[in-house]
């Protein structure tokens, strides 16, 4: 028998509820299906589903196996995207993940993206976490600091980044500026909740390093909303280098105890392994890989500006 033909006919069952249903969308008789699942369950030796006059039910058996029939016609509709030509032109829908704050800095880059391939839906979904990839359903997640917890994934590295310590011109002249790390137990120091990263700030390593515990004066899991709460002068804030960089710039913060680099993590372009990449999973990536370290760089070359430093 054509084993794929039966996987496919018996999801259809699955999926329309129905024999006469499934030979409606397959545009064959009924009694065709019927005898088509009664192969495969001879052909397998066990019962997929659980047939009455009114309903179907699926057996655990048939659970099983329609998972794996799933997986299997998708990697043929890959093998035959792969021989039409999909992985020569990028369409379709790019479902990407991004952390908030660098959402909003790749939103250029998105802009340019898509000016280049029409033809591709950006779907960009933004959140303080790490998803599951595989569970759902992105493409391509931009990854802080992330291993790869399933074998499945492969990853890119994107580069670098970090947080640095600011202050607003006004701030400082009513409580005086920071030295040393040590300095910052006399100051009020703005806590941002991200899973992604411990809340202390530690100067340093071992015994001996310096660790200031921010206060619950102020709280955010948003970057943004950090920068702009140190720009009114609420107190100390460390800050994602790339959401601070036009604030330093425009001068209404300033960076303190520089050069201290704090939270310093890599990022990744993590995506599914698979035998037939895409083209606009892989037209995204390439894209991504030449650009935004570039990116990075313009931001950091703000935040290392000396005339910003105090």
């Amino acid at each position: 028998m054509d084993m794929l033909h039966a996987m496919r006919t018996f999801a259809r069952v699955v999926e329309c509820g129905s024999f006469a249903g499934a030979a409606n969308a397959l545009d064959i008789s009924a009694a065709q299906v019927s005898r088509i699942v009664a192969e495969l369950e001879k052909q397998l030796q066990t019962r997929l589903l659980h047939r009455t006059t009114r309903r179907l039910r699926m057996s655990e058996a048939g659970e099983r196996f329609l998972e794996r029939c799933r997986q299997i016609m998708l990697l043929t509709e890959e093998a035959v995207d792969e021989a039409r030509g999909a992985h020569l032109t990028p369409r379709g829908r790019l479902r990407v993940h991004c952390s908030h704050g660098l959402g909003l800095l790749m939103m250029p880059l998105v802009a340019r993206y898509n000016a280049s391939c029409a033809e591709v839906v950006m779907e960009l979904t933004l959140s303080q976490r790490n998803p599951d990839l595989l569970a759902e359903g992105h493409d391509v997640v931009i990854a802080i600091g992330q291993g790869l917890p399933d074998s499945q994934l492969i990853a890119i590295p994107l580069g670098s980044i970090y947080s640095v310590l600011c202050a607003s011109p006004d701030y400082l002249a009513r409580q005086g500026i920071p030295k040393q790390p040590e300095d910052l137990h006399q100051h009020i120091c703005l806590r941002t909740v991200d899973p992604l990263f411990e809340e202390d700030w530690p100067f340093g390593e071992g015994p001996d390093a310096c660790v200031i515990h921010p206060q619950d004066t102020f709280l955010t899991n948003v970057a943004d909303a950090m920068v702009k709460a140190t720009e009114l002068g609420m107190g100390i804030g460390l800050l994602p280098y790339y959401s601070a960089s036009q604030a330093l710039q425009d001068g209404k913060l300033l960076r303190l105890l520089a050069p201290y680099r704090l939270r310093q993590r890599e990022i990744y372009a993590i995506y599914p392994s698979r035998h037939y990449l895409d083209a606009k999973v892989r037209t995204w990536l390439d894209f991504l890989k030449e650009q935004l370290p570039l990116l990075f760089q313009a931001h950091e070359q703000r935040v290392d500006d000396r005339t910003c430093w105090r």
